[in-house]
């Protein structure tokens, strides 16, 4: 019986601070989320696209020019901030893997995450400074794709192989709630319309001025206070292990050696080769898709940002409920079906999207005039389009973490997280610039996000090499 007891005392012992450690690891998520949620989809990004467009017109220009070049300046940014990332990333993961330290980016990368969010106050109507304010955004947006890479790089820690899926799953629909209460919170009682009134129709809480579209400014400090405040219990309970070897002689130079060795041996690992390209296709269509997906509703079916709020919460309510099932699925299935599958799905979501105009749905011409709580048969279709992006978004991200976990050589995690972002933002400018000029060339805002269901094709195609468990050990053992 003694020996029972203490056998169980030294579980419990263990189970708790790996439960603690879950569950930090998962705040990332719930803490970050709102930087996707609020300023580069739903609230900011389609802000930022009306009032460079209304700057435009102001100046002279076509209403269809002036969207299409407040789009492109959009897209600039999410360019420039994409390459940033794709050059540093693995760099930085293959320094990290050496010295065998995380946190200490992590925590830089917060503080750039805060500083960027909270500059976008700064976007005053009629005197926003266009470059500052995409420099904020660039600043946060890198804060917290850097950041995640790190994080992401923690995923294989947190438990054994088989529960890795499952974790992933359950994380990414922490985050996904996450983004959910901030995006009600903020069209509650923040976000204004073109009225001047909240959702729920009152003026902006806290004396915020609605005239100078203050409410709607202030996500990007929300989004900072918010990470800010949520990031304490990762920081409390999430800690990296201590048996790694730590290395600080030469790291940097001898991380570039070792990065330039993985490269050049990727032709040797096809099913690590495969994925990664892979997902560089399927994630820029996918976060094409999320970039572009409110300024869609506004340019192509006149929404207001309240308007855009409501879809992104059907949307995320979705990503938040099939996150956690597709986590389930991943554990039982293995992460590439369910990978697949999604695909599918985001490819059948991409082809109605591009049928939708406020007066066809489908190629069928639809009326404009109300049909269910107030809504057109448009904006109906374009609401169970958003609901099935959201919920294969949400599954495809989570799966495709834990695939890049087995994919990867696990002594080096962090550098092989760095090579996935890098996938992930070698290309992040196709999208938008593919969206760019096939609506100049078009004139159709419309048809102009028709590239993505190439982008999405090609990563199914792609995927037909990656091996679902990844390569075998002996690759690993070999490496120099």
């Amino acid at each position: 019986m003694m020996g029972v007891t203490r056998s169980s005392a030294a579980d419990s012992v263990y189970e708790r601070p790996l439960k603690k450690r879950i569950v930090g690891w998962m705040m990332f998520d719930w803490a970050s989320q709102p930087y996707n949620t609020l300023l580069l989809t739903f609230i900011f990004g389609p802000y930022f696209a009306d009032i460079v467009s209304n700057s435009l017109m102001a100046d002279g220009l076509s209403p269809q020019q002036a969207k299409a070049d407040a789009q492109s300046l959009w897209g600039l940014g999410l360019t420039i901030s994409g390459l940033l990332i794709a050059l540093v990333a693995p760099i930085l993961g293959a320094v990290a893997d050496r010295t065998g330290r995380r946190m200490p980016y992590i925590r830089v990368f917060c503080v750039l995450y805060i500083v960027g969010a909270a500059g976008l106050w700064f976007a005053v109507p009629d005197a926003m400074n266009f470059g500052l304010m995409l420099g904020f955004f660039i600043l946060g947006l890198i804060g917290m794709e850097f950041a995640t890479i790190f994080t992401n790089a923690m995923l294989p820690d947190l438990g054994p192989k088989s529960e890795i899926g499952r974790i992933s799953g359950s994380g990414w629909a922490v985050g996904y709630l996450g983004g959910l209460v901030a995006l009600v919170v903020t069209l509650f009682f923040f976000a204004e319309n073109n009225e001047g009134r909240t959702l729920i129709g009152i003026a902006p809480i806290l004396g915020l001025d609605p005239e100078m579209r203050e409410g709607t400014r202030s996500v990007g400090p929300f989004a900072a206070i918010w990470f800010a405040l949520f990031m304490i219990p990762f920081f409390l309970w999430v800690r990296e292990d201590p048996v790694k070897p730590v290395v600080q002689e030469n790291a940097i130079q001898e991380s570039l050696r070792g990065l330039v060795r993985t490269i050049k041996r990727l032709p040797e690992s096809p099913s690590l080769a495969a994925y990664l390209a892979s997902s560089m296709f399927y994630r820029d269509a996918l976060n094409g898709m999320y970039t572009f997906g409110g300024l869609y509703a506004g340019l192509v079916l006149g929404w207001s940002i309240v308007d855009i709020g409501k879809f992104g919460i059907v949307a995320i309510i979705f990503g938040a409920i099939f996150a956690w099932f597709g986590g389930r699925a991943d554990k039982k299935y293995g992460p590439k079906p369910v990978i697949l599958i999604s695909i599918i799905f985001l490819i059948i979501a991409a082809i109605s999207i591009v049928s939708i105009s406020p007066t066809t749905v489908l190629g069928m011409s639809v009326t404009e005039a109300p049909v269910l709580a107030g809504q057109s048969a448009s904006d109906v279709a374009f609401y169970l389009c958003g609901a099935l992006v959201g919920a294969a978004g949400g599954v495809i991200q989570s799966a495709s973490r834990t695939m890049m976990v087995l994919q990867a050589n696990p002594d080096r995690m962090t550098e092989a997280f760095g090579l996935y972002a890098l996938a992930g933002k070698a290309t992040s400018f196709l999208a938008p610039a593919l969206i760019f000029i096939t609506t100049e060339l078009t004139g159709s805002s419309r048809i102009g996000v028709s590239p993505v269901i190439g982008l999405f094709l090609l990563g199914l195609v792609l995927l037909i090499w990656v091996k679902p468990d990844g390569e075998d050990k002996a690759v690993w053992t070999s490496a120099p």
